[in-house]
């Protein structure tokens, strides 16, 4: 197996931009991440706009992008449709699971999720997330249990397939 794949993590949040709101999902996002032996390349916060999410998928350096927010039904949610229309390829799984915990967690609002983990036509991994701190651990709890024989197999355009397990 590859070495482990390293994340850029993206706040999409107008009111974390702006600071009217302190970035709380973010750092344990980060704090998550690092405490299972991944590097953060970086953590970078940016309003609901589809030209800043874009400008990211362009210029981050790191094998995995993590978005969380803008996964909601409301009009300034766009992360999901901004990142949806650049990939090559949807992981449904990732998104049905999520809803079906959330909604074993919170009820039927967990079906309101449009939380996604998709292929970016370079090989990297955009996984989006909703804001919320519970949300955020949600999702992490499942991403780590995936993402290395996901980032390894989306790496490989050639050769045998390899099943890693813990």
């Amino acid at each position: 197996m590859t070495n482990k794949p390293n994340f850029t993590i993206v706040v999409v949040s107008d009111s974390v931009y702006k600071g009217l709101k302190k970035d709380v999902s973010g750092e344990i996002a980060k704090n998550t991440l690092e405490e299972n032996g991944y590097t953060i390349i970086e953590k970078i916060i940016i309003p609901n706009s589809a030209k800043e999410i874009v400008k990211v998928i362009r210029t981050a350096k790191s094998g995995i992008l993590l978005f969380i927010g803008g996964t909601g039904p409301s009009p300034r949610d766009i992360t999901i449709d901004t990142i949806e229309a650049l990939a090559w390829r949807k992981i449904p799984g990732f998104g049905e699971l999520f809803r079906y915990l959330s909604y074993k967690e919170i009820g039927f609002r967990g079906i309101i999720s449009r939380s996604e983990l998709y292929i970016l036509p370079d090989g990297r991994i955009a996984i989006v997330l909703p804001g919320s701190v519970n949300a955020v651990k949600l999702g992490l709890k499942i991403i780590i249990e995936i993402i290395d024989h996901l980032y390894e197999e989306a790496k490989r355009f050639e050769g045998e397939h390899k099943i890693s397990h813990k």
